[in-house]
C-alpha cells in the first residue's frame, strides 16, 4: 500500500483498517460514537493551525479531518446505510442547489442571489429530509419539535449559546439593545453571590451558567463572538505566563519554587510589555 493523492487510497486504506479479520483491533471496535470526539478535536486542530498561520500544519490536521469523514462513511458503508460516494454527492448537490446565481441557468445567473432565496432553498431541502426519514422510518423531526432543537447539541457552550440567543432574535425574543444586558449580567453575579453563600453546588452551578449565558448575549450585541474573544483571552494569558516562565528561569529560579508574589511581580510586568 503506497501513499497516493487519489481519495480512493484513503478509502482503501480505512477498508483495510477496518477489515474483520485482518485490520488493526483498535479502528475495528470504534463506532460513531467513539469516533465523534475525534472528528470535532481534529477540526480544531485544523483551525488552530489556520490561527498560527502555520501552513505545514494545516495540511497534515486537514488530512486528519478528512480521515474523519472516510471513517464515519465507511462505518455507514458497513452497516449498509451510505458510503464516501454517497457523503461527495449530497454536498455537491446541495452547493449546486444553494448556488441557482452560480451554477443555475442564464437567466438565474443574471438575477443573482435573490432576497430569500437562501432561506427557500433551505426550506425546499428541509423538506425533502424531512420526506426521506418519513420513508426510512424514522421520526421527521430530526433535531426534535421545537423551534430551537435544530441548533446542535455538541457544539461548544459558549457557541451553542449564541446560535440558540440567534434564533430566537429572529421571533423577536431578543434585547432591543445591550445596555440593558449590562444590568442583565449584573442581576445575575447578585445571584451567583447569593447561591456562594448558601454553599449549595447545585444553584451555584445553574447561577454560574446564566451569568456566562448573559455574557454572551451582550458579546452577540456588540457583535463580538465569545468563543473567539475567550479564545483571544487565552492566548493572551499563556503568552503573559510563558513570559513570567522564562523570567523565572533567567534568575534561576522555577515556577514550582517561585512565591505568588514573585509571579504576581512579573505578571505585572509581562501586561506592561505584551
Amino acid at each position: 500500500m503506497k501513499p497516493s493523492q487519489d481519495i480512493s487510497r484513503l478509502i482503501e486504506i480505512m477498508a483495510a483498517l477496518r477489515a474483520p479479520k485482518t485490520g488493526c483491533p483498535w479502528d475495528i471496535e470504534q463506532d460513531f460514537s467513539t469516533i465523534a470526539p475525534y472528528t470535532i478535536e481534529e477540526a480544531y486542530e485544523v483551525a488552530d493551525a489556520i490561527a498560527r498561520g502555520d501552513l505545514d500544519d494545516l495540511r497534515d490536521e486537514l488530512g486528519d479531518l478528512l480521515l474523519q469523514v472516510v471513517y464515519h462513511a465507511q462505518m455507514a458503508k458497513e452497516s449498509g446505510e451510505f458510503a464516501f460516494g454517497d457523503v461527495v454527492q449530497a454536498i455537491t448537490r446541495k452547493m449546486i442547489r444553494r448556488h441557482p446565481h452560480v451554477f443555475g441557468d442564464e437567466e438565474a445567473r443574471s438575477a443573482g442571489m435573490a432576497k430569500g432565496m437562501w432561506e427557500k432553498i433551505k426550506s425546499q431541502e428541509k423538506a425533502e429530509k424531512r420526506a426521506a426519514r418519513i420513508a426510512r422510518g424514522h421520526d421527521p423531526e430530526d433535531h426534535g419539535k421545537g423551534f430551537l432543537d435544530s441548533v446542535p447539541v455538541a457544539l461548544p457552550a459558549l457557541t451553542r449559546a449564541l446560535k440558540l440567543q440567534e434564533k430566537a432574535a429572529r421571533v423577536g425574543f431578543d434585547w432591543s439593545e445591550a445596555a440593558p444586558i449590562l444590568d442583565k449580567i449584573e442581576e445575575e453575579i447578585g445571584e451567583l453571590r447569593e447561591a456562594l453563600a448558601n454553599g449549595d453546588a447545585a444553584p451555584i452551578k445553574d447561577e454560574f451558567g446564566d451569568m456566562l449565558f448573559a455574557i454572551v448575549n451582550l458579546g452577540r450585541h456588540l457583535k463580538l463572538d465569545a468563543e473567539a474573544a475567550l479564545s483571544g483571552t487565552n492566548e493572551k494569558f499563556r503568552s503573559r505566563f510563558h513570559y513570567v516562565e522564562r523570567a523565572l528561569e533567567a534568575s534561576g529560579n522555577t515556577l514550582e519554587k517561585a512565591t505568588l508574589e514573585e509571579m504576581e511581580a512579573l505578571w505585572q510586568h509581562a501586561k506592561a510589555v505584551k
